[in-house]
């Protein structure tokens, strides 16, 4: 009984040290999430404006001839650049993001399109390495906080990959692989095409208002050698920060239910180990009230 009581003692101390983790981990997470959010409002416009710039460039030019806006007439390979964590403790996070690469996947392979992966994040990176897929390029260190420096490396590796042919070692068509922020509760994972741009004729109005008129020069695809590759830059660096705020509050989430369970578990232990230790008690009443009946039975027999 009393090696039983040490037992569980040792559990309730051994979880109340991993709910002193993990409660750091999600006031971590719950301060760093702020500013997370706070800089992905902060690109929000500049994302939104650069894209409409895109969009009017290209709507208001009848004929365009740009690699960046043509589809391809045949697809071969596809760069798929997969966004996902530096660390753990942040749920299915990664579980989701990688599952969606993968659905991805199954539908380039059915087009007969080669994935070509550029992973950002270490779990990513580990999660190919251990089934032994190839990639491209790697990036890591700065899943939680990106910078413009981040997304223009990846973005440079994306475009020198797309400037070159496919028999090359180039590819078609590039996709992004990234969660999608929608409050602290939700967040889901999503894929993109960013290029070539996908373009649909439609009457009407967009979103934002009608487009603006630009008049612009020398040519339309001049201005788009320079615009479409910040277009592409920005896109990413947004994704990134996106992904940024899913990854810090998803980790929260984990780590308060893990906190939860950790106290449930010490609640549940602590009454286990007052039990053994109440039938410990009485095991030691029992066996004095017996000693001493015993001992008045011994002397009522001598007298």
């Amino acid at each position: 009984m009393a090696a039983s009581l040490r037992a569980v003692r040792q559990r309730i101390r051994a979880v109340q040290s991993i709910g002193k983790i993990t409660r750091a981990q999600e006031l971590i997470a719950s301060s760093r999430i702020v500013r997370a959010q706070q800089r992905m409002r902060e690109a929000g416009p500049y994302a939104r404006e650069l894209t409409r710039a895109v969009e009017a460039v290209v709507s208001r030019s009848s004929t365009i001839d740009h690699p960046l806006v043509n589809e391809p007439e045949n697809v071969s390979r596809a760069a798929v650049l997969v966004l996902t964590s530096d660390s753990g403790f942040c749920g299915a996070f990664n579980t989701n993001i990688l599952r969606e690469e993968q659905r991805l996947v199954r539908t380039l392979t059915e087009r007969n399109v080669e994935e070509v992966p550029y992973v950002a994040g270490r779990k990513g990176i580990g999660w190919h390495r251990a089934r032994r897929i190839e990639m491209a390029q790697q990036w890591a260190g700065f899943s939680a906080r990106p910078s413009v420096r981040d997304a223009t490396e990846v973005t440079k590796g994306l475009l020198e990959a797309f400037d070159r042919p496919s028999e090359d070692g180039g590819v078609d068509e590039i996709y992004i692989v990234r969660t999608e922020f929608v409050s602290m509760l939700t967040q889901r994972p999503v894929v993109a095409r960013l290029l070539p741009l996908e373009i649909e004729e439609s009457s009407e109005e967009p979103p934002g208002g009608p487009l603006a008129q630009y008049e612009f020069e020398p040519s339309t695809e001049t201005v788009l050698d320079r615009l479409l590759p910040q277009y592409v830059e920005g896109r990413v660096f947004y994704a990134m920060l996106e992904s940024a705020a899913s990854e810090l509050a998803s980790r929260r989430r984990a780590m308060k239910a893990a906190t939860d369970n950790a106290n449930d578990l010490v609640e549940r232990l602590t009454r286990e180990a007052n039990n053994a230790r109440q039938a410990e008690i009485t095991q030691e009443i029992s066996e004095i009230v017996g000693g001493a009946n015993a001992m008045a039975d011994a002397n009522a027999g001598s007298e």
